[in-house]
């Protein structure tokens, strides 16, 4: 509707449903009707009209973005469910199946075990057969789907097989279990794979996208959902704006008492606050020394700060410097212009 509006030469403003919400309510009875809603939307719109933000076509990509980034968390989840449910179900015909190879996941969406897993769905797959020729058939699987092969590890698997103890029968019914459970999350697998390849593709459409890609802890993968969630930086009068996000650190004091350990307002996009944590906790793994983010949370964490205290504020002080460069590469680019 935004676009469509802006296509016809009339003026469009998006914001914040929470600015409008908590707007006026200079009154003890709580209302909600369609009638009350307009008024406030119309007394919100005439109070505000000189800093409200005109819709662009470039938000059009950023809401493809973000609603491609809302698909991605639902399958996401859903994927982790159907995980669950496949190792749950192995666990009763191959017990530790999931943990016999590490291997990424591909573009496609397949993973190793997961394969692997579809061949060999019962522990009696593996050890019925001799060391020998499960090896030849293990060869001839790693060619089949394209994975190296190594003949210690073949005997590592037959040997790990021998002690298994597998609580299903290996029957018709088992297989049929099992093959419908890969099918179920290799699919889903698959979407997954299908949507961060188009949020990528989406994401670097972006003016802001090769400034966020050279930030540290942020990869193909976190760079798109940041973009999604974040949205355009310009829109925010100063970096202290980015407190919505819901990771600034709260106030509680009155007179001579102020708390010295208050809970983040997180009133913000749950998802924008999970993708940084992800950056956070990927900072800490690869502990890049020059990092203005990690050397904060490091030294927050060698003063005794507990973990629910520097991960928020290094989000908070990563989405400050996030605006600061944005804002300025997208200054810069206007000027060029």
């Amino acid at each position: 509707m935004a676009q469509f509006l802006h296509n016809e030469g009339i003026f469009v403003s998006a914001v914040n449903p929470k600015l409008i919400k908590d707007y006026g309510d200079n009154t003890l009875r709580k209302v909600k009707t369609d009638a009350a809603d307009s008024r406030k939307i119309a007394r919100y719109g005439l109070d505000n009209w000189a800093e409200l933000r005109q819709h662009t076509p470039m938000d059009t990509i950023r809401y493809q973005l973000k609603t491609l980034n809302r698909q991605q968390g639902l399958y996401s989840r859903t994927k982790t469910m159907m995980k669950n449910n496949l190792i749950a179900l192995l666990d009763q015909t191959y017990p530790g199946v999931n943990a016999l190879f590490d291997s990424p996941v591909r573009e496609d969406g397949t993973q190793k075990w997961v394969d692997f897993a579809a061949s060999f769905w019962h522990v009696d797959c593996v050890r019925d057969m001799s060391l020998a020729a499960f090896t030849e058939r293990y060869r001839k699987w790693c060619k089949r789907h394209g994975y190296n092969f190594s003949a210690a590890k073949a005997a590592e698997i037959h040997a790990g097989a021998q002690d298994q103890i597998a609580m299903l029968p290996k029957d018709a019914m088992t297989k049929l279990l099992v093959r419908q459970a890969v099918d179920a999350f290799n699919a889903v697998s698959a979407s997954l794979e299908r949507l961060k390849a188009e949020m990528l593709k989406l994401a670097s459409q972006l003016p802001e996208f090769p400034v966020v890609m050279a930030m540290r802890g942020v990869g193909e993968s976190l760079g798109p959902h940041l973009m999604a969630e974040i949205g355009d930086v310009t829109r925010f009068a100063h970096r202290g704006s980015t407190t919505f996000a819901g990771v600034d650190p709260g106030a509680n004091q009155s007179g001579s008492h102020e708390a010295k350990s208050v809970h983040t307002s997180k009133s913000g996009s749950p998802e924008l606050r999970k993708a940084l944590f992800l950056v956070m906790d990927c900072l800490l793994k690869t502990m890049p020394q020059d990092d203005p983010v990690y050397q904060f949370m490091d030294k927050k964490r060698s003063k005794g700060k507990p973990y629910l205290v520097y991960m928020p504020a290094g989000a908070n002080k990563f989405l400050r410097i996030y605006y600061g460069r944005v804002k300025e590469y997208l200054t810069l680019l206007e000027t060029s212009d």
